[in-house]
């Protein structure tokens, strides 16, 4: 179960036993989809000036923080969202998809997809398990494939774009099993011969193949 916290008021801070500070998570109150049907993927965590680390759903105005972000955007199993009419993004970054398409020989619908699915096209984007940017590159495939830096949009999508290709020459053009071994791993598809038994899998999958038919209808209309 996934944790949204709150910003932290006065009585958010409790003493425990020993006498000192503890923090107290929260649910936020507007639960995890926002009014326009998207799920608040940021945590903005901060320290106060008297040193206790806070985490928030609310952008802090007067201190410096970093940006989590839990999990993928569409690998919530209990998501509420209807991935059949959320909203497309149906421009952003179009010249740098459809050049890394050109180069990679993949449909701009699918990395338009996949960059949906991964962080909702937010390029500050970082997961809890430390993926970067767009496409949610980990370091170390980052490196792989060539990207110096993960947060600048273009290095993004044409480093992901390349290790997707990857993906969907390993499995033959299977795009379900490409997206798979995307999401947990081309290993991890390896063993259990097909997409693994992990809802957060599952659901990613099924999701970046919603959103892939909506991109191409776009693209057709």
């Amino acid at each position: 179960m996934y944790c949204w916290l709150v910003p932290l008021s006065a009585n958010a801070e409790e003493p425990n036993s020993a006498g000192k500070t503890r923090i107290v998570a929260r649910y936020s109150d507007g639960g995890i989809v926002s009014s326009e049907g998207q799920e608040k993927v940021k945590v903005y965590q901060y320290q106060q000036p008297n040193g206790v680390t806070v985490f928030t759903d609310k952008a802090p105005s007067n201190n410096a923080y970093q940006i989590l972000l839990y999990e993928c955007f569409a690998c919530r199993p209990d998501s509420k969202i209807d991935w059949n009419n959320i909203r497309l993004f149906r421009s952003h970054y179009d010249s740098l998809i459809s050049s890394a398409a050109r180069k990679h020989q993949l449909e701009p619908a699918l990395i338009r997809a996949v960059i949906h699915a991964e962080s909702a096209f937010d390029f500050r984007a970082i997961s809890r398990s430390g993926a970067m940017g767009l496409m949610q590159l980990m370091p170390e495939t980052a490196k792989e494939m060539g990207v110096s830096n993960a947060f600048v949009p273009e290095e993004n999508i044409l480093g992901g774009s390349k290790y997707l290709a990857q993906m969907l020459k390993l499995f033959n053009g299977d795009i379900a099993l490409a997206c798979a071994a995307y999401n947990a791993g081309p290993t991890t598809v390896t063993q259990y011969n097909g997409i693994p038994p992990y809802p957060e899998t599952k659901a990613y999958v099924e999701r970046v193949q919603i959103l892939l038919k909506r991109y191409r209808q776009q693209q057709g209309a």
